[in-house]
């Protein structure tokens, strides 16, 4: 047996094994939650409630969305040009760092010039941290993957570190944290007294800009030769090496504004727990959006949904919130095997 490449997959084929995979997804998390002594249809009602059911379960539904989209968007960029990049945490982290040293008053300039400036050099420092394992990828052949991954470890120790010394908040009575931003440095809500902020909005023009980028540019197209065969867009006169790098700054920089719009739109200030793995969870985000970046937003909108619905479901019903880790990681794993089954067949020798 040996599996055999579809060049054209028909739109059925393209479509219904994710949503089987969906589905099936489904199925094992209400199993799971019947094991774990809930009713099914009571507990996805309680998560479907405490992620739509009123304006502030959707306003934090939207506001958990927002860094996924810029993770999401990170992830899928760089795996389309075969980059994998596992490295997002730390990007994100490298994105909130500026914005902290930058957004506590070491420049004092208003609003209009300090959130640009901010963005700017949060987008290249990120873009600048995954650079370095691109360049051992492209001059030494070193697995990123492996590069990209240390790196999230080394960059929390650096931040744990920065948050014990030099970011330290004097006035924080001995807790690890920074300094919170001046008012300048605060991205302002999209409506006065909610909590949802200009970050959403920001998210939503990178996911339509990167969208334009792969479809109507020359470094879309060079970026998913590079991904689909190297060797042949190198024959073709594509430089290999170059898309590679400028894939690594553009997904850099999206991971790090996930950063910026946590610190900057939401919390004020930079902890070591700012993030609950938003970098490993864009790769599950990219995953069920096939890699697409439209399909970013809705894939970041359900797996949103499903963490704040499940908060308010386990302590409603009684069911571990772990129910929504096993259903993402469900879905990842069978929506892996769904892109397969639609660029594949098997045949029989």
């Amino acid at each position: 047996m040996r599996l055999e490449p579809i060049s054209n997959p028909t739109l059925a084929r393209r479509v219904v094994p994710p949503a089987v995979a969906i589905a099936a997804s489904f199925l094992i998390a209400a199993l799971l939650a019947m094991i774990a002594g809930g009713n099914p249809f009571q507990v996805f009602g309680l998560i479907i409630q405490g992620a739509l059911g009123s304006k502030f379960a959707i306003l934090e539904t939207l506001n958990r969305a927002t860094p996924l989209i810029f993770t999401g968007l990170a992830v899928a960029v760089a795996f389309r040009a075969k980059l994998w990049n596992i490295g997002a945490e730390a990007q994100l982290y490298m994105g909130a760092v500026v914005t902290v040293v930058l957004g506590t008053g070491a420049v004092a300039w208003p609003a209009g010039l300090l959130l640009p400036l901010i963005v700017v050099v949060a987008v290249l420092a990120g873009g600048i941290l995954l650079l370095v394992p691109a360049v051992l990828k492209t001059r030494l052949g070193v697995d990123e993957v492996v590069t990209t991954l240390l790196f999230n470890f080394i960059f929390l120790l650096f931040v744990s570190y920065l948050l014990e010394g030099p970011l330290k908040d004097p006035m924080g009575m001995g807790w690890p944290k920074s300094a919170r931003l001046v008012s300048e440095a605060r991205l302002p809500r999209i409506v006065d007294g909610l909590r949802l902020h200009w970050g959403f909005g920001l998210a939503l023009i990178a996911a339509a800009a990167i969208w334009v980028i792969d479809r109507f540019t020359t470094l879309g197209f060079e970026m998913r030769a590079v991904g689909q065969n190297a060797e042949a867009a190198r024959f073709a006169g594509i430089p290999v090496n170059p898309v590679i790098l400028k894939t690594a700054l553009l997904s850099g920089g999206l991971a790090a504004m996930a950063g910026f719009s946590e610190v900057a739109g939401l919390k004020g200030s930079l902890t070591q727990d700012l993030s609950p793995g938003y970098g490993y969870t864009g790769i599950v985000v990219a995953m069920l959006a096939l890699l697409h970046p439209l399909g970013v937003v809705v894939a970041a909108l359900f797996v949103a949904a499903i963490f704040v619905g499940a908060d308010s479901m386990s302590r409603a019903a009684g069911v571990p919130t772990y129910l929504a880790d096993i259903m993402l990681a469900t879905a990842l794993l069978l929506t892996v095997l769904a892109i397969l089954i639609t660029k594949f067949r098997v045949r029989r020798d």
